[in-house]
């Protein structure tokens, strides 16, 4: 079914929410947006009268479902960005961790081979690389191995790009270490840098900006806190306009205040959902290895042997559920933390983002509850449960 038309949707575009509309898909693409009922001639898709959000973007995940993406597996990729539409993530940044040089060479390489080859419409798309490390402080390692951190230079991480090729969009650095100011005075216009597992104080941290940074990892967790009289990171992440936020929204790596909080000084535009996702996300609790070392899972939370937080196996789905939940804001004006802002960070926004003629025909239909109905890549639907389930 190359071409037909999504029925009876609620729809959120940038311009507004069309309450009772139609999207018509082309050939992978968005043809026609409109609101009323659909009387073409077309086969059609019933959303019934659910919400039509733009396919979710996840620029910081690790893995899930088993697989993860230091494995340097073809498969274990494959895997995990097929399972990844089950909760509406149509795009994502594969995120690395530090290692030695030789294994994140192999997880690039093999990024950057699958990227290459992989089939548009059976699975989340990989639109690039996260380097997590290894050019972080050694004093907020969180469940990094202090074993590999390293000092940033440019020369590396040109090597780092070259097994790449060219996919590395982020790196999560710290701004006090040597060679990072020289090393981002030169990159900055290639990759974005964002600032994290770090020691900064607030001053490091707003030069940093100056100099050209513009993210923040996983905001309050593995940087410096908030003090009346030290800022900290946190502090310059609030207040400075040129920070973009990532934030973990499981109600476990923050509490939910303090996710209100950065919602509310960063504003919509401003705020990044990610899952930060290991690969127990979506498996049975037990213990899983993240970047070679062990992860105890149990319940909602992963955690070292030594109780220190471990990635997440938050989905998507449910981390935009829990923005609404701790704001008190609505779908109409969070739906964008989980998509458009993530796809003008990585200036893929004419492609990706948000639902508009043209663009991709990245969807997902979700209930009140925020769970998946039915995830659409490329204009090729994947159905995972019907209303009422």
């Amino acid at each position: 079914m190359s071409k037909y038309a999504l029925i009876n949707g609620k729809i959120y575009t940038e311009q507004q929410v069309i309450e009772h509309g139609y999207v018509v898909i082309n050939d992978g693409r968005i043809e026609q947006i409109a609101s009323g009922e659909y009387d073409g001639m077309l086969e059609t898709v019933d959303a019934q009268g659910q919400h039509v959000l733009p396919g979710f973007i996840d620029i910081h995940i690790h893995g899930g479902y088993g697989a993860d993406a230091m494995d340097a597996s073809y498969e274990g990729l494959k895997h995990l960005a097929e399972n990844l539409l089950s909760e509406g993530t149509t795009s994502f940044l594969a995120t690395t961790m530090t290692q030695s040089d030789e294994n994140i060479i192999k997880a690039l390489a093999n990024i950057a081979k699958y990227h290459q080859e992989q089939q548009q419409g059976t699975a989340a798309e990989i639109v690039g690389i996260h380097l997590e490390g290894p050019f972080i402080s050694e004093h907020k390692v969180g469940a990094q191995n202090p074993q590999y951190v390293q000092r940033p230079s440019v020369d590396k991480i040109q090597q780092f790009q070259q097994s790449a090729q060219g996919l590395i969009k982020v790196i999560t650095f710290a701004p006090e270490v040597e060679g990072a100011q020289e090393t981002l005075a030169a990159l900055h216009h290639d990759i974005i840098f964002s600032i994290g597992h770090t020691v900064a104080d607030f001053d490091q941290t707003n030069e940093a900006v100056t100099c050209g940074a513009k993210h923040i990892t996983h905001l309050y967790n593995a940087a410096t806190g908030f003090e009346h009289r030290k800022p900290g990171v946190f502090g310059a992440a609030w207040t400075n306009s040129g920070l973009n936020t990532e934030v973990i929204v499981d109600g476990i790596h923050s509490h939910p205040t303090a996710v209100k909080l950065a919602y509310q000084l960063k504003g919509h535009e401003h705020f990044y959902l990610i899952t930060d996702a290991m690969r127990a996300k979506g498996m049975s609790d037990g213990e899983y290895d993240l970047g070679g070392q062990n992860v105890i899972v149990k319940g909602s939370e992963a955690r070292l042997a030594s109780g220190s937080l471990a990635g997440s196996i938050l989905k998507m789905n449910d981390g935009l559920k829990n923005v609404m939940t701790f704001t008190g804001q609505g779908l109409d004006q969070v739906w964008r933390v989980a998509s458009l802002n993530q796809a003008i960070a990585l200036k893929i926004d004419d492609q990706k983002g948000s639902i508009a003629v043209g663009k991709d025909a990245d969807l997902v239909i979700v209930d009140d509850d925020i769970q998946v109905l039915t995830t659409i890549k490329a204009g090729c639907m994947h159905r995972y449960r019907s209303l009422g389930e």
